[in-house]
């Protein structure tokens, strides 16, 4: 049996409890030798030396089975108890990208991320990885380029976001990338996922908000203004059309002539 201990100068001590034998070549070898590829145990003990710590080492055999913990992670809670819908209405993006623009330093630049994947039903990798070779300010065009096996596309910007995009552009202006950080480089999927929590709960939303909501949100928009459904596959790049479906059932232009009231 090994004892080590550790005092207050983090000197390591080690003493040997078992009786050795003598260490001579013409020793005789002992009846139980330790395999050589044992594995180690740690054992807690009650003892205390005055200035450390005891660490009992015991060698176990390979064909030891060790017991493990009945402690289980917690399990994810359903996104059905957490919040009503996973998605978003216009009006609360918009009340989003207004508390979004009065969070700390990069309030324009944070606005402008919630506004363009909103608009376009960008995913969060697709967000960070936007380039400023993919945007044609002079004609008004964004190049999609999805993920996920997505279709690629063409999108049109319109007044707000070119105006925002300008302006960005002018902040920050050495990077190859829309939305980068203090360094200078592109975000992370992390950073976004909690802008847009912190977001949600300076805005006042009851439900906790994540970056996916607006990509939800921009399909069920098209869907709830009578877009065609194949037109809104294509452009959230969907290669099939049953998760556009999706969209339209809960789209309730269907059900307005139900009642004459």
């Amino acid at each position: 049996m090994t004892y080590c201990t550790h005092n207050n100068n983090s000197k390591v001590q080690v003493n040997m409890t078992a009786t050795l034998q003598s260490a001579t070549l013409d020793s005789k070898p002992e009846a139980n030798p330790i395999p050589e590829n044992a594995h180690l145990r740690e054992s807690s003990t009650t003892g205390d030396l005055e200035n450390g710590h005891i660490l009992e080492v015991a060698f176990a055999s390979p064909a030891t089975r060790f017991r493990e913990s009945s402690v289980k992670p917690p399990r994810r809670v359903p996104n059905a108890e957490r919040r009503s819908r996973e998605f978003l209405t216009p009006a609360e993006v918009e009340s989003l990208i207004n508390a979004a623009e009065k969070l700390g330093r990069h309030g324009h630049r944070d606005g402008t991320m919630i506004l363009i994947a909103f608009r376009h039903g960008l995913r969060v990798s697709e967000l960070v990885s936007l380039r400023w070779d993919q945007i044609d300010l002079a004609q008004g065009l964004l190049h999609v380029k999805r993920l996920k096996n997505g279709n690629a596309s063409t999108h049109p910007l319109h007044g707000p976001e070119l105006r925002a995009l300008r302006k960005l552009q002018r902040d920050y202006p050495n990077s190859p990338y829309v939305f980068v950080g203090e360094r200078n480089g592109p975000l992370t999927d992390s950073s976004v996922r909690k802008l847009v929590a912190r977001a949600g709960v300076a805005a006042g939303l009851e439900f906790p908000t994540h970056p996916h909501m607006l990509r939800h949100a921009a399909g069920y928009k098209l869907a709830n203004d009578g877009q065609d459904t194949r037109a809104i596959q294509h452009y959230l790049g969907h290669r099939n059309i049953c998760h556009t479906v999706l969209y339209t059932n809960l789209s309730p232009e269907r059900f307005k002539d139900f009642w004459q009231d």
